[in-house]
């Protein structure tokens, strides 16, 4: 009996699924319309130039580092 109900179960879930899937596909969203929302886009830079004295003061204030990358725990720092 349990295994009948479990049989109904998942075709009616199927059954919903397909319903929300063609309805999810005729839903029409603009690109200009999400961009307006998100907002708050920048220009990257290139990243080429570096503060030398914030690198020195960051890897001063650093427990470990390898010369090259600071090692830290998350939450420990």
């Amino acid at each position: 009996m349990a295994e009948l109900n479990r049989e109904k179960i998942r075709k009616e879930a199927e059954q919903i699924l397909d319903k929300f899937s063609k309805a999810l596909s005729k839903v029409k969203i603009s690109k200009r319309k999400i961009e307006e929302k998100a907002g708050g886009y920048r220009d990257e830079g290139g990243g080429l130039k570096c503060d030398v004295d914030f690198r020195e003061r960051m890897f001063d204030n650093a427990s470990k580092d390898d010369g090259e990358f600071i090692i830290a725990e998350a939450k420990t720092w």
